[in-house]
């Protein structure tokens, strides 16, 4: 009797050892399948944060370059600059034609982003162009220089992370829109924050939906809070002056162009 009592005795630890080791095991492959989770998340966020900029960085950097050298312009104090200077006048402002999907329409230049920022303008605000080639122009809203709104979207992080500072923007900070034709500069005005449904920020009248524009507006959208998408981050700017390729680029961005062109 005492040897089967012995013999249950040490089955039954056995059998708690084995479910003991078996339980370690589980939580030992638990904490492992966590830490490969964690490690799988961290290098997700890092892609997101680094490498896509990596990425975005590279083509936009190309795209700027590709715009600028097939439309060069003079420098300021060269002999070829017809020295036009500034044209305000109205019926003096071309409006270029609406190019196809993923297609430039320009070049972007904020001098309070950096002395280097320069940006590429392309048609579209899908998800094939944000991700990849900078700020996308709303299909419907104006093209540069037109009367009503220019509207363009970019990414705050992420993918070239194009407008991550347009928080910083103070009024009467010049922004500077190159095309083909030439340079359009606009001021800026105002920022608001909204919501993402609030697509009266693209209308010809900035939340105003059927007024008639008087006005020459540039409108960037990005989202809000930086690392979030909750709200919408609104920058308005007012158009203030143009200048034909020819007469060559603003002085505030001169020597970046030059640069850009190859010239310094």
């Amino acid at each position: 009797m005492t040897k089967v009592l012995n013999r249950r005795a040490t089955v039954a630890q056995e059998t708690k050892r084995t479910r003991r080791r078996r339980s370690l095991l589980a939580v030992q492959v638990a904490g492992e399948l966590l830490i490969t989770l964690g490690v799988i998340a961290v290098l997700f966020v890092a892609w997101q944060l680094w490498w896509t900029n990596v990425e975005a960085d590279a083509a936009q950097g190309a795209a700027v370059k590709q715009f600028v050298q097939a439309h060069k312009a003079p420098a300021p104090n060269d002999p070829a600059a017809t020295g036009l200077g500034d044209t305000k006048g109205a019926p003096a402002v071309p409006v270029g034609k609406v190019p196809g999907h993923g297609q430039a329409i320009g070049v972007i230049y904020i001098p309070r982003f950096g002395a280097d920022y320069s940006r590429p303008i392309i048609e579209g605000t899908s998800q094939d162009v944000l991700d990849t080639l900078g700020l996308g122009r709303y299909a419907g809203t104006a093209m540069p220089g037109a009367m009503g709104n220019f509207a363009v979207a970019g990414h705050r992080q992420t993918h070239g992370a194009v407008l991550d500072n347009i928080h910083t923007l103070v009024p009467g900070d010049k922004i500077y829109v190159q095309t083909a034709d030439g340079f359009y500069t606009y001021v800026f005005r105002n920022q608001e924050i909204v919501l993402p449904d609030r697509t009266d920020v693209l209308a010809p009248v900035p939340t105003q939906p059927g007024a008639e524009p008087q006005q020459r507006i540039l409108t960037m959208t990005s989202c809000n809070p930086r690392f979030g998408a909750q709200e919408r981050i609104i920058a308005y700017s007012i158009f203030d002056s143009w200048q034909p390729l020819s007469a060559g680029p603003p002085a505030p961005i001169a020597k970046q162009l030059a640069a850009l062109q190859g010239k310094g």
